[in-house]
């Protein structure tokens, strides 16, 4: 089965409860607190999407954590590749030398023309989209701060 590991999808719940309240601020343990992750996985998830510039933080009394762009302008390829590492499916899908059949492989291409699909379909989908389907009660967040929600785009037919 493939399939991503919970760091990541553990990191893009934690992306998007920082988009869903992008206007201020959030501290470690807020965000541990609204999306029932453990304190050590925020902290270390926060570390690693700060060290891919996903994520951008302020020391203090009143740091905290917020986005380093918009939601709109942060992709799941992104995210993914931020705690995964480069988007493969094989180990020839990025790098040469790593197979001992290689040489007479006859599906390789054909790997990385799935990779890539993959990789654009991931590429395709913002955070701010995967911040659409949410809704109020998902989230507990801080009091005085309202968040937005964005409508689903309707369908055309």
């Amino acid at each position: 089965m493939f399939k991503l590991g919970k760091l990541t999808d553990y990191g893009t719940v934690l992306m998007t409860a920082l988009a869903l309240d992008a206007s201020r601020l959030q501290t470690a343990q807020e965000l541990a607190t609204r999306t029932h992750l453990a304190l050590p996985t925020v902290a270390k998830l926060l570390k690693l999407l700060g060290k891919a510039k996903l994520v951008e933080s302020t020391r203090g009394a009143h740091g905290g954590y917020r986005l380093a762009r918009t939601a709109a302008r942060i992709t799941v390829a992104d995210i993914v590749s931020a705690l995964e590492g480069p988007i493969a499916l094989t180990q020839c899908s990025i790098h040469l030398g790593g197979c001992g059949i290689e040489s007479h492989c006859g599906v390789r291409a054909n790997w990385r023309i799935i990779n890539d699909a993959m990789r654009s379909a991931l590429e395709a989908v913002t955070l701010e989209q995967m911040c659409r389907p949410l809704r109020a009660a998902t989230l507990p967040r801080h009091p005085d701060i309202p968040i937005r929600f964005s409508p689903p785009p309707t369908a055309r037919g």
